[in-house]
């Protein structure tokens, strides 16, 4: 057809033939019609548009896509009044959201549920009674996921409604797709971010985390935790709606459990979650779902109980498993090496029992962490942290025994000393992650070993060995967090005197507040530091001597040290020293720093 031709010479197609003669193969024949049939003309393009559908002569856009919805004119007038009047089938605007087109989705919503139950009730073994109806469900349900953008506004409504529980009957749905339909939608409602696009006020977000606690509470009063739970068993990650339904399950987890971090031990207590997380991160395939898997073991591991379940269901053995495969290699990517920094974490989370301590001295995991870090692979430094937890604490003895035995004091020192970069020297500069779990290493191994044991012996040597480097670079890094807490002390000082200045009144929230602080912007470092300087010069006479000729060249003095000893003992918890109390177990915390204090002020 030539749709810009002059009128004078349009040319139309013939229409089809209603006699037995076909003309099919053949092209139809056109005929030139005058301005004088021009009437004609318009009746015959009207048959001619396939279904007759009216907009079927309308510009094409960019891309070469026809604007034509297939429909007629009547047709359109007839859609047209019922979008006007809300029938069934209005697709709601989520720009104009309200309570009437909220109420009307909701009830569309249960009208199409309750259907598809009736029909699948009567005819249970024919499909084809009910396929209409399902389709139905599966439509009205991705219609609610406009109700994301308005959770002040719609989430009360869909509460209070009783659809909640149309929702949760979903879940138990016996076509997959269905539920997966239904997991994607309470993805959407419960995500933090719902609806915050929408914010103009403060007050705004205030009210919509409230709308989002109200649908979880719902949600949860129903069981939604267990249903999630029994429906991962159900979904075959080989399929991909499947396996985008994985996902949205570990998002919901996610969700709720950053609204509400306590359900974390119902979740593992109530289901088989944490077995389930251990099977998935085992798997040898590497995904999307696997390192989602890795950061939701990571964030249940918040509190004991759950952490002495992962050590009922082998976690220990079955974290260490997977983590030796990174032995000899580097995570190939950004994703994989976020996978292997999640189950370092939860490995090292758990690693605050003394329970969990045992398990990975059995497993050999203390031996295996000390290969690791030999072979100086990206999983180096996340075995020092997971060392660093596994010697803490008077439970952490046999680690600290086990790893000299196991030859780590080489490995560790040469990762202390290569860490002395010129770049890290900047007394300025921010001290790494690993270089402060190599110091806590070292503190716990100065703490926990026995006195006169050779672990000790071959620990103090080192620091003795090619002229007391290693005390130098304790020097150095000493240095570096004076600095920096010279600094944070600064900014503490002029908001004091600001508070003083307002008359406001400087509590107990406020001097705890500055501590904190402070142990992040140095002190704690410094502490470190200074504990572990404090045993070297009482243990052995020439350390001491080095160490003061070095710390004299600084203006200062092993007063100093006693000095910061001195904060850490004050704001030491007793409870915390004793928790862990064994037979054999070191002295309390604050009767060593007691002893190393007054040995220091003595000198």
């Amino acid at each position: 057809m030539k749709v810009d031709a002059p009128a004078s010479s349009t040319f139309v197609q013939s229409p089809p033939q209603v006699n037995g003669s076909s003309s099919k193969g053949k092209s139809r024949a056109a005929t030139v019609r005058d301005e004088e049939n021009e009437e004609e003309d318009v009746e015959m393009s009207e048959d001619f548009a396939p279904g007759n559908d009216a907009d079927y002569f309308m510009e094409e856009d960019d891309e070469g896509r026809f604007f034509g919805g297939g429909l007629t004119n009547e047709q359109k007038t007839i859609l047209s009044i019922f979008e006007k009047a809300g029938g069934e089938g209005t697709l709601e605007d989520p720009d104009q959201l309200s309570i009437t087109s909220v109420r009307r989705m909701l009830l569309r919503f249960e009208r199409a549920v309750d259907k598809n139950q009736d029909q699948r009730s009567k005819y249970p073994d024919d499909p084809t009674k009910f396929i209409d109806s399902e389709a139905d469900v599966d439509s009205s349900v991705k219609s609610l996921l406009s109700l994301a953008q308005e959770p002040i506004l719609a989430y009360p409504e869909l509460v209070k409604s009783g659809a909640v529980l149309k929702l949760i009957g979903l879940m138990s749905h016996e076509n997959a797709d269905i539920m997966i339909d239904v997991v994607q939608l309470l993805h959407e409602l419960v995500d933090e971010d719902a609806g915050a696009e929408n914010e103009d006020e403060e007050d705004d977000s205030e009210r919509r985390e409230a709308a989002i606690k109200l649908l979880i509470d719902a949600l949860l009063e129903n069981s939604i935790l267990e249903l999630l739970v029994d429906n991962l068993m159900r979904l075959n990650e080989t399929e991909e709606s499947d396996r985008q339904g994985v996902f949205d399950i570990m998002g919901i987890f996610e969700s709720i459990l950053g609204i509400n971090p306590e359900l974390s031990q119902h979740l593992v207590s109530k289901t088989t979650i944490l077995p389930w997380l251990l099977k998935r991160i085992e798997a040898k395939v590497h995904d999307g779902n696997r390192v989602y898997a890795a950061e939701i073991l990571s964030i249940l591991l918040d509190n004991k109980p759950n952490k002495l379940e992962l050590g009922k269901a082998d976690g220990v053995e079955t974290t260490l498993k997977v983590l030796s495969q990174y032995r000899r290699r580097n995570p190939t990517d950004a994703d994989e090496e976020e996978f292997m920094e999640n189950v370092f974490d939860s490995l090292s989370a758990a690693l605050t029992e003394p329970e969990i301590k045992k398990q990975l001295l059995d497993a050999e995991g203390v031996d295996l962490m000390v290969l690791m870090m030999k072979d100086k692979k990206k999983s180096a430094a996340q075995c020092i942290k997971v060392l660093d937890f596994a010697m803490s604490g008077p439970a952490g003895t046999a680690c600290c025994e086990m790893f000299v035995e196991a030859l780590g004091l080489k490995t560790l020192f040469s990762a202390f000393m290569g860490t002395s970069s010129k770049k890290n020297n900047n007394p300025s500069s921010a001290m790494s992650d690993a270089t402060a779990h190599i110091l806590g290493v070292l503190s716990s191994l100065f703490t926990n070993l026995p006195s006169e044991s050779s672990p000790r012996m071959r620990l103090l040597a080192k620091f003795v060995e090619n002229t007391y480097e290693k005390v130098d670079r304790l020097l150095d890094l000493r240095e570096g967090a004076a600095a920096r807490l010279a600094s944070i002390d600064r900014e503490i000082d002029q908001e004091r005197a600001q508070m003083r200045e307002d008359n406001e009144e400087i509590g107990a929230v406020e001097e705890d507040r500055w501590y904190l602080r402070r142990l992040e912007g140095g002190l704690y470092t410094l502490q470190t530091v200074d504990y572990v300087l404090a045993w070297i010069c009482m243990e052995d006479d020439g350390a001491r001597a080095h160490a003061e000729q070095m710390l004299k060249r600084k203006g200062h003095t092993l007063a100093d040290v006693a000095t910061v000893l001195k904060v850490f003992r004050d704001n030491v918890d007793e409870d915390d020293s004793t928790a862990e109390g064994a037979e054999d177990a070191s002295p309390p915390q604050k009767e060593i720093l007691g002893g190393l204090i007054a040995y220091l002020e003595g000198s």
